[in-house]
């Protein structure tokens, strides 16, 4: 278990740093859900101009026994 530090400036200051890599963290997390969210739609954009491009063959028929 970590000891509470004796001085409260130094309390301060560590609370001030963990807030910042909070808000670091939160930043990074949303600039890589934006990075992610910009992919999927490239992706489906391609994929969605690819099928209209050269659209799947007819479903074959079921031979029945």
């Amino acid at each position: 278990m970590a000891m509470p530090p004796k001085d409260p400036l130094t309390a301060a200051g560590i609370k001030q740093r963990r807030a910042q890599e909070a808000s670091q963290a939160m930043k990074d997390h949303e600039s890589e859900r934006q990075a992610v969210r910009a992919k999927t739609e490239r992706l489906r954009a391609e994929r969605l101009a690819r099928e209209a491009a050269a659209p799947p063959p007819p479903p074959k028929k079921k031979r029945s026994s």
